[in-house]
């Protein structure tokens, strides 16, 4: 471990779904894996009052539900750094926490590093960080944001402020839990150490970049928090953009934390604003039948669009994104469409003919496809395959995991900058001041029958297996 400082870890919002499906279970990874510091407590805030065994078995509850559950030799040592601090936290009371956080610090000592992680909706995010200026809790600690950071220009630019008003730029971490993905990552280090890839990563020589994260899952118990935000603020402005600039930027200094945002940040710079003509969104049929979704609700729970990347190396090169919820199949892929050979002796050749796809579920695999002859008398021609499987070289942290082991090591690479999100905002301006009307689209079938005159010649790399059409 790069760093074994002592830790209180604040989690606000511990009892809640984002927490129990992803913090808790990537904290006990952490402590399996041997990667927590020696001396550490995780304190849960929440508005209830609870005692700190029963925050302890919601804990576990929480492990056996979305994680391998823990032995009983594996939870007793981990459970013994649970505390929970009820009575809520805002500016005018602080509730139990500063009790509890200064119990822990007679224990652990005053150089121990403060966590403080916001697992909460981001309509909270300016009061909670008001109350942690307010009781002092921002000096020397280190601040963990859910995405979105603002659901607005106008909001990204609030939050913005407050939360320069109490912390540096450097204790900020902005989880976008995509680039803490072990696949999302090979992006750039297959490219940049291997010659035949970066080679050709250019308008040159690919024709048509496709981003495909399409989930077979309905919106779950996120109905409130789904129904005011939807797929274009839940995916497209977080996470699929992200990829993008992990696919466009230029190549970095070196793959230092300063050198790596700067190359991302500096990709979004060239992202052109957003043709709302060039976005399609859709509704699943059914989701306003969702209890706590409204009877005429437009959120749209499926976009596909075009984003423009107006450098020297994709200028005129189509992105072409898409994601939803209940569609056919679950996926998470990057795809580079090859340009075909402008000359040559063999013609008609497939518009899908070469094909080099990431898949960034898991810890990945790469797929190439080729056109090859087929076996047999004549010339046939046919697609082959090889592809490499990422999960047999080595098992990976979970992208939370990874990026919570970050910000306790103090390391930022790959974790979002305000200057690149205040552009992310300033693309996706024009759709969320005129967004297209959601298209109905049946639940396990690719989205609306529109978003197919987006790509180019071989469509969706995608397809959904025995999806339908909407």
């Amino acid at each position: 471990m790069a760093d074994d400082t002592a830790t209180i870890f604040v989690l606000f919002g511990s009892t809640g779904d984002l927490a129990k499906r992803m913090v808790l279970p990537a904290f006990f990874e952490l402590e399996r894996a041997g990667l927590l510091p020696t001396h550490w407590a995780l304190v849960g805030n929440g508005r209830g009052h609870r005692s700190d065994d029963d925050f302890r078995q919601h804990v576990r509850d929480s492990l056996d539900e979305f994680d391998t559950a823990p032995s009983d030799d594996e939870w007793e040592p981990f459970a013994k750094n649970l505390y929970f601090a009820g009575g809520g936290f805002t500016a005018d009371d602080p509730g139990d926490l500063l009790d509890v956080i200064a119990d822990l610090t007679g224990t652990l000592g005053d150089d121990r590093q403060l966590v403080l992680y916001l697992a909460l909706p981001p309509s909270v995010f300016v009061d909670y960080t008001e109350a942690i200026g307010a009781h002092d809790l921002a000096k020397g600690s280190r601040v963990v944001y859910e995405k979105p950071f603002g659901t607005s220009p106008k909001s990204f630019e609030e939050l913005d402020e407050v939360v320069h008003r109490y912390f540096d730029e450097t204790q900020v971490y902005r989880i976008d839990h995509f680039l803490g993905k072990e696949s999302t990552q090979n992006l750039h280090v297959l490219r940049f150490a291997n010659g035949m890839v970066s080679g050709v990563w250019n308008r040159e020589h690919v024709e048509e970049v496709q981003i495909d994260i399409p989930e077979t899952l309905d919106i779950d118990d996120r109905a409130e928090f789904y129904d005011s935000t939807g797929a274009f603020l839940d995916m497209i402005v977080t996470h699929l953009f992200q990829v993008a600039a992990e696919v466009a930027m230029e190549p970095p200094l070196s793959l230092s934390a300063d050198d790596l945002q700067t190359a991302r940040e500096s990709v979004i710079a060239g992202f052109r604003p957003i043709d709302p003509d060039d976005v399609v969104l859709g509704q699943y049929e059914g989701y306003r039948d969702t209890d706590g979704v409204s009877d005429d609700s437009a959120t749209d729970t499926f976009v596909a669009m075009r984003l423009w990347v107006d450098t020297d190396r994709w200028r005129g090169v189509p992105f072409v994104l898409r994601t939803g919820k209940e569609l056919g199949v679950s996926a998470q892929q990057v795809s580079l469409i090859f340009r075909r050979p402008d000359d040559g002796p063999i013609t008609h050749l497939p518009a899908d003919g070469t094909v080099l796809t990431f898949d960034l579920s898991g810890d990945g695999a790469v797929d190439l496809t080729v056109t090859v002859k087929e076996p047999g008398p004549g010339l046939h021609l046919t697609l082959g395959h090889t592809e490499m499987d990422l999960d047999a070289i080595a098992d990976g942290l979970s992208p939370y995991s990874r990026l919570i082991l970050d910000t306790l090591h103090g390391d930022r690479s790959l974790f979002t900058r305000p200057d690149g999100l205040s552009h992310v905002w300033h693309v996706a301006a024009p759709v969320l001041d005129n967004p297209p009307t959601p298209q109905p689209y049946a639940r396990g079938s690719m989205g609306p029958g529109a978003a197919d005159r987006l790509p180019g010649p071989p469509g969706w790399i995608l397809t959904g297996a025995d999806a339908t059409k909407g």
